[in-house]
């Protein structure tokens, strides 16, 4: 079969961030809107968005994800060689504290992402499916409900 054969969602990452001193960072872990809560209230991150990446369909949609399998694993996706080590020395040291238990989060460079569907943006904070808004405010604690 001729023509191109290079997949798109496979290939790196090459957004990059706009500002001076800025980085992007790409994280899996399962249901994405309570993550992005989660990272929305650290201080020093200045923009979430939450989206598809290291599959290989290109420009794929909530629809296509499911919810059990590889699409819901915990990963860390690298943008630079610095990301990649404190990565791994981070995860390093989390194993030591944990022991008996086994951390499978991946650590890998960061693929093309697929930016969501516009009503996922920010979704816990716009009130999730059930209407109650959650606080995004840097430092809450608030106990974060994934579907709202």
């Amino acid at each position: 079969m001729a023509g191109n054969t290079t997949n798109p969602a496979l290939e790196p990452d090459t957004d990059s961030p706009i500002g001076p001193g800025l980085e992007f960072a790409q994280f899996g872990a399962g249901c994405f809107w309570g993550v992005e809560l989660a990272f929305q209230r650290v201080g020093g991150v200045v923009k979430t968005e939450v989206g598809y990446s290291q599959g290989h369909v290109p420009d794929p949609t909530y629809k296509l994800r499911g919810d059990v399998g590889t699409q819901y694993r915990s990963g860390i996706y690298y943008y630079n060689q610095e990301q990649a080590r404190l990565a791994q020395e981070t995860m390093e040291a989390k194993q030591k504290e944990l022991k008996d238990k086994t951390i499978v989060t991946e650590i890998l460079p960061a693929k093309r992402f697929y930016r969501a569907e516009e009503y996922h943006q920010q979704y816990l904070e716009k009130g999730g499916g059930q209407g109650s808004k959650q606080s995004a405010a840097k430092g809450c604690n608030d106990p974060i409900r994934c579907y709202g």
